[in-house]
C-alpha cells in the first residue's frame, strides 16, 4: 500500500505569518526608515506568493533590504512561537503520531524553522529549507546560494530529489506550493486558507481548507475536534452587529451575512445547509421554514423576543434558542424615560410649530414628571428597571404583573389591571408578545384609564388595539402616546409605513428602535454568539429559552455524547445499557428534561467500538445525537 506524504509549507501556513517579514521587522525597529522598507519588504513577500514575480528574485530582493543577526533570529523564533496557526496547534498529536510522513518544504529558513517544527516531534531530516550566510560578528551577509530552495522552481526541484515513493499531498497558501501540483508532482494540492486567501491559489486547489481539521476531515485522518469549524455554516440576517460577525468567523465558522430580512420562499432555500441562523424581530422562523432545515444545530435571536420563532417545533427538532434577555434593556428603559418627558412638555408638538415658523411660547400644558403616577405593566427586566429610575426621577411607582414580582424600592403591587389604570397618569407597556397577550389594551382597558393619560407601548404591537388608541387620543382620553411597535410594521425601510396614529397631536412614534443604541447591538452582538458557540463547542444550553438548561463541565481527556430525545420513560436507562453492552467506562453523565424532550450528556473514555454511536442513534424516540471531542 502507497505511503501517504504530506508537504507542508512553513511560513502562513505552519504558522500564521512570513518569519522573514518578522526577523526584518524585528531588525529593523530602530531604523528611521523602518515603516518605508517593512511595507517594500511584504510588497516583494506578496508579490512572490502571489506568483507576480519569481521566489528566486524574492529572495534576493528582501536579503538585501535585511540588516540582521543572530540576536535577532533568536527574537523572531520566540515570537513566531507564540504564532502557530491555530488549527495546526490544535492537532499536535496528529503531527507527532504522523511525524515520519510529514515534510516541510519552505522558502524560509532552517534556522529560524528548526526551533519550532521539533515542538511538533517533526523530524530535522524532513525539514527543507534555506539557510543564511553570516559573517564574523554574527550579521547575516546573505544565503546559501547553492541551495535548491533559493531558486526558482526550487520546492520542485527539492521534493523530486527526494523520490518519494507514494502519495504526495501538498498543503500551502502560496504559488510556489501550487506548482508543485502544476508541475505533476503532488497528487493533491489544499489551498491553506486559516491566515490568508490568494484568490490564484485558491482558484487552483484540488480543494480549499480553511484549516488542518478541514484536511484530515476530507483524508479521514484523525483529528483534534470531532468535525472542521469551517463546515459550520452561519446565517445571519437583519444587518446583526458586526461584531457578531467576527465572533464567529475567529471560531473558524463559515459566515454569510444579510442586511434584510428575506421573504419566507428565500429564506426555506437558504437554510437547507445552515447550522445556525441568527435573526432580530423582523423574520419569522416557522415550522415550515424548519422543515426544510436538514442541518440547523441553534438558532440566535439577536433581541429580546423570540414570539418570531416557533419554539416548540424547534424543541422537536432539537434545536436551541438563545436570546438576549438583558443586552438592550437600559436602552429601552431610556427611551421610554425620555419620551415620558417629552410627552408631558408636549415638546414634539412646540417643536413641530417652530419648523412651521410659529413660536407658541407657553406653560399650559406643560408639566414636570415629578410627583406623577407611572404605571408599569409588566414588571421583568425592563419594568423593574424602568421602576428604579423613575422612582430616582420623583415619580411614584405602580406595577402589574401576572407573575408575582417583588416590588423594587418603594414601587407598589397592583392586583389587577384596572386598579392600576385607574390610578396612574401614564401608563406604559412592556409585556411579552405570546398570542395570548393579543389585544391585551383595548377600548375596554382604555376606559379604565384616567382623562389626559399618556400611553407608552414600547414592548409588541399587536398587544394594543391601534385603532382604539388612535380613538382615544383624538377624543383627547390619551394626551399623549408613543409608540416604537405596531401590529403590521414595513418589512423593510424601502416600504412604506401606514398607521392610524399617523399625524396626531402629541404622539411620538418611533421605527422599533427601543434596543436600537449602539451599545445594546454590541452587547447582543457577544452575548448570543458566546451562547451559541458554547453550545456548539461543549454542549452547554444555560440560557436557552427553549431547552433543558445544563452547564456542564469542561471536556477533558473524554468523548462527550449528547442525546436529545422525545421525553418519555426510560432512555437514560437504554443509553446506559447501550454503553455497558460495549463495555464503556463513564466518566460523567448529566441529564434534564422539560415537558416536551429530555437532554442527556455522556462523556466517556476515548477508546470505543464505533457501533456503539449507531446503537446510540438507533434508541427509539431519539431525536438528535452528536459527539464532541
Amino acid at each position: 500500500m502507497d505511503k501517504d506524504y504530506y508537504i507542508i509549507d512553513f511560513d502562513s501556513t505552519f504558522i500564521s505569518v512570513e518569519a522573514l517579514d518578522e526577523l526584518a521587522s524585528i531588525a529593523l525597529r530602530k531604523s528611521k526608515d523602518s515603516d518605508k522598507i517593512m511595507a517594500r519588504f511584504r510588497e516583494v513577500t506578496e508579490n512572490a506568493m502571489s506568483g507576480k514575480i519569481t521566489f528566486g528574485e524574492s529572495l534576493a530582493m528582501r536579503l538585501k533590504m535585511l540588516n540582521a543577526g543572530r540576536d535577532d533570529i533568536e527574537k523572531t523564533i520566540r515570537f513566531i512561537s507564540k504564532k502557530i496557526s491555530r488549527s495546526v496547534l490544535r492537532n499536535k498529536p496528529f503531527f507527532r503520531k504522523f511525524s515520519d510522513s510529514i515534510i516541510i518544504v519552505s522558502g524560509g529558513f532552517r534556522e529560524i524553522i528548526l526551533p519550532v517544527t521539533r515542538k511538533f516531534g517533526i523530524p530535522d531530516k524532513n525539514v527543507f529549507a534555506n539557510t543564511f550566510t553570516y559573517d564574523r560578528s554574527g550579521r547575516i551577509t546573505g544565503f546559501d546560494r547553492k541551495n535548491i530552495l533559493a531558486h526558482t522552481n526550487g520546492k520542485i526541484r527539492q521534493i523530486k530529489a527526494l523520490k518519494l515513493k507514494g502519495n504526495i499531498n501538498v498543503i500551502g497558501d502560496g504559488y510556489t506550493d501550487y506548482e508543485l501540483k502544476k508541475a505533476g508532482i503532488a497528487h493533491k494540492f489544499f489551498a491553506f486558507t486559516e491566515n490568508i486567501e490568494r484568490s490564484v491559489v485558491a482558484e487552483n486547489a484540488d480543494h480549499v481548507a480553511p484549516s488542518i481539521d478541514e484536511i484530515l476531515y476530507v483524508s479521514k485522518l484523525p483529528m483534534a475536534i470531532s468535525y472542521p469549524k469551517n463546515r459550520i455554516n452561519v446565517l445571519l440576517l437583519e444587518n446583526v452587529h458586526k461584531d457578531a460577525v467576527q465572533f464567529f468567523r475567529d471560531e473558524g465558522y463559515s459566515v454569510k451575512t444579510f442586511e434584510k430580512s428575506p421573504a419566507p420562499d428565500v429564506l426555506a432555500e437558504l437554510i437547507k445547509d445552515v447550522s445556525v441562523i441568527g435573526i432580530r424581530s423582523k423574520t419569522n422562523i416557522s415550522k415550515e421554514i424548519l422543515s426544510n432545515s436538514k442541518r440547523l444545530l441553534a438558532i440566535g435571536a439577536f433581541c429580546i423576543g423570540t414570539n418570531q420563532i416557533d419554539l416548540a417545533e424547534c424543541q422537536l427538532k432539537g434545536i436551541p434558542v438563545f436570546n438576549a434577555p438583558f443586552s438592550n434593556t437600559r436602552s429601552v428603559v431610556e427611551l421610554a424615560l425620555g419620551e415620558i418627558i417629552m410627552l408631558m412638555r408636549r415638546i414634539f408638538d412646540k417643536s413641530m410649530n417652530l419648523h412651521k415658523g410659529l413660536w407658541d411660547k407657553s406653560a399650559a400644558s406643560s408639566y414636570e414628571i415629578r410627583g406623577k403616577k407611572i404605571g408599569i405593566i409588566g414588571y421583568g427586566k425592563i419594568g423593574s428597571q424602568l421602576s428604579v429610575l423613575a422612582e430616582d426621577l420623583g415619580m411614584e411607582v405602580y406595577f402589574y404583573d401576572v407573575v408575582d414580582r417583588l416590588a423594587l424600592g418603594n414601587a407598589k403591587k397592583c392586583q389587577t389591571l384596572p386598579e392600576l389604570l385607574k390610578k396612574v397618569d401614564i401608563v406604559t407597556l412592556h409585556v411579552d408578545g405570546r398570542k395570548e397577550n393579543t389585544n391585551f389594551i383595548d377600548e375596554r382597558a382604555f376606559s379604565y384609564m384616567k382623562h389626559g393619560v399618556i400611553f407608552l407601548n414600547l414592548s409588541r404591537g399587536h398587544v394594543v388595539d391601534i385603532e382604539a388608541l388612535a380613538r382615544n387620543i383624538r377624543s383627547g382620553k390619551v394626551r399623549g402616546a408613543s409608540v416604537d411597535v405596531f401590529p403590521h410594521e414595513p418589512a423593510g425601510n424601502e416600504k412604506d409605513f401606514i398607521s392610524p396614529l399617523k399625524d396626531l397631536p402629541n404622539v411620538i412614534l418611533t421605527p422599533h428602535i427601543g434596543g436600537s443604541t449602539e451599545e445594546a447591538q454590541k452587547d447582543i452582538g457577544h452575548f448570543v454568539p458566546r451562547k451559541i458557540i458554547d453550545f456548539i463547542n461543549s454542549g452547554n444550553t444555560f440560557h436557552s429559552v427553549n431547552f433543558p438548561e445544563l452547564q456542564l463541565p469542561k471536556l477533558q481527556n473524554a468523548h462527550r455524547l449528547i442525546h436529545i430525545h422525545e421525553n418519555v420513560p426510560g432512555i437514560l436507562a437504554q443509553i446506559n445499557n447501550v454503553l455497558a453492552a460495549h463495555y464503556i467506562n463513564i466518566t460523567g453523565q448529566y441529564l434534564k428534561t422539560n415537558e416536551k424532550i429530555g437532554y442527556v450528556i455522556t462523556d466517556i473514555c476515548k477508546k470505543y467500538n464505533p457501533q456503539v454511536i449507531s446503537d446510540l442513534k438507533r434508541i427509539p424516540n431519539t431525536i438528535k445525537f452528536r459527539i464532541l471531542y
